[in-house]
């Protein structure tokens, strides 16, 4: 049987969903990002015990299908933008659209309408706190993290990055004060 589960982010998600699934008696067959499959059929009442579990790590079950489709477009943007080391496609819309089997204008309308916030947008506020991760870890130069997070030069990096945080990242580093924002609340 397959959950959705809304705002899961990261690896760290995955351990905690698995966990919880696993408490309950029942064996996971596969958990990833937004969705987890289960063996067994999964009762009302496990659903409310594990909906409860992982509430505590700001996660949620999902029953209805526009939530779940909302689910699966985050997943795919997150995959876009977190695994972009693999140089992921620079047609977003196309990319989307193959991977959800709907038409691009009817998945941004929709993501619109339920996030309050284009997609577009939504890849940018991802794009800058990956950034921002990258700058506060030291890692990587601006031109590696432009690079990495597939900006055409280190200018259109930094032009989005003082556009939504108002610093440059030189001075974001500088200051290291602003953290970053869970994706959750993204």
């Amino acid at each position: 049987m397959k959950l959705y589960i809304r705002n899961m982010a990261c690896q760290s998600c995955k351990i905690v969903v698995k966990d919880e699934i696993e408490k309950l008696g029942l064996h996971p067959k596969n958990v990833d990002l937004g969705e987890a499959e289960v063996k067994e059929k999964v009762t009302v009442e496990q659903q409310k015990k594990l909906n409860s579990a992982i509430k505590k790590a700001g996660l949620e079950l999902i029953q209805n299908k526009e939530g779940i489709l909302l689910e699966k477009i985050r997943k795919e943007i997150l995959e876009y933008v977190y695994n972009s080391d693999e140089k992921m496609p620079k047609n977003f819309s196309k990319y989307l659209s193959q991977k959800l089997n709907y038409s691009y204008s009817y998945l941004a309308n929709f993501f619109s309408a339920m996030q309050a916030t284009t997609i577009e947008k939504y890849i940018i506020s991802l794009k800058i706190e990956k950034a921002k991760e990258m700058i506060l870890f030291n890692e990587y130069t601006l031109t590696e993290i432009a690079y990495h997070l597939n900006y055409s030069s280190v200018a259109h990096l930094s032009s989005q990055f003082k556009k939504v945080t108002g610093l440059t990242p030189s001075h974001f580093k500088a200051l290291k004060k602003k953290r970053r924002i869970v994706l959750q609340q993204l």
